[in-house]
């Protein structure tokens, strides 16, 4: 699943450790080879990472922005590199990209609440989370009313992941500046909170919007995307039996514990020898009634 979103990396870290450099191509495939990580963060050897697919529709490109912020303990010092660069790939200035963030394993299926795709928080038994997620919430406190906490999640490797979600935007995405100014103000309450000794020192923090697909929670997110399509996956019982299927469809009405389907005029839905023409009478007029626990996963749907 194609889940594109504008994303920025910070690496809070001692400044006995090397300096950080990146960078990505706005059009193609983004190549990376890391440092060693922070110590704590034990990573596997060197590899490679690809950048997320470019943006489509209103998000025509995807932005990668690292920050890495260099703290002197005993000088009481803080020194703050950013770099963004939209290049061909080549090498510049000595000659190789480098950077320390190490992506984790994703391959798990994404749903409703998995601190990810599908929002929602998760801590998994850190023991510095619950302080790192009340910093996030205080920093949100400055921005507007309408950007909420999509998701949050930690990892026992050191890594914090935020997704930010933006109630005005048509499909939730905070602009690059937003997410460039939560993440540098994140950044800095989590250096302070470093310092205290009250987290560790060596995390690593990923912002970014929930992306053009998003997971939705059913019935809660339905009335805010209704008019636009959407990748229904559902059951289908069929007496002792049961089929898993999907679809293209929009939200035609939400009654009592039901929700009421009817087909999106995408060309997935149309017949190929159609030529172009619009639905048929009996297209138009077809419905699906959906218990809220037959759905098995509703994600937004582009039509690239």
């Amino acid at each position: 699943m194609s889940n594109s979103r504008i994303i920025f990396r910070s690496v809070l870290r001692s400044s006995r450790r090397p300096s950080l450099a990146f960078a990505a191509s706005s059009l193609s495939s983004a190549r990376f080879s890391p440092l060693p990580l922070p110590t704590a963060l034990n990573p596997p050897p060197p590899f490679e990472l690809k950048s997320i697919s470019s943006f489509t529709s209103s998000f025509t490109r995807r932005l990668s922005h690292n920050t890495a912020s260099v703290h002197n303990k005993n000088e009481n010092h803080l020194q703050e590199e950013e770099e963004l660069h939209f290049s061909d790939g080549t090498a510049e200035d000595d000659g190789e990209f480098t950077d320390e963030w190490e992506e984790e394993d994703e391959t798990v299926e994404p749903k409703v609440g998995d601190g990810g795709d599908g929002g929602g928080v998760v801590l998994q038994g850190v023991p510095w989370a619950e302080s790192a997620l009340s910093i996030a919430h205080d920093a949100l406190k400055l921005f507007s009313d309408d950007i909420k906490l999509y998701a949050f999640k930690t990892t026992p490797r050191g890594y914090i992941y935020v997704r930010l979600d933006k109630l005005s935007d048509e499909y939730g995405c905070p602009s690059m500046e937003e997410l460039q100014s939560y993440s540098q103000e994140y950044k800095k309450r989590l250096d302070e909170a470093g310092e205290r000794r009250e987290i560790p020192d060596d995390l690593a923090l990923q912002v970014s919007s929930p992306g053009a697909e998003r997971i939705l929670k059913v019935p809660d997110d339905l009335d805010r995307f209704k008019d636009m399509a959407m990748r229904v996956c559902y059951i289908e019982d069929a007496g002792s039996n049961y089929t898993e299927k999907s679809g293209v469809f929009l939200l035609d009405l939400v009654e009592e514990e039901n929700c009421v389907w009817k087909l999106a005029e995408v060309k997935e839905n149309r017949d190929p020898n159609s030529k172009g023409r619009p639905f048929s009478r009996k297209q138009k007029d077809w419905r699906l009634k959906l218990p809220f626990d037959k759905h098995k996963m509703i994600m937004l749907y582009l039509e690239y």
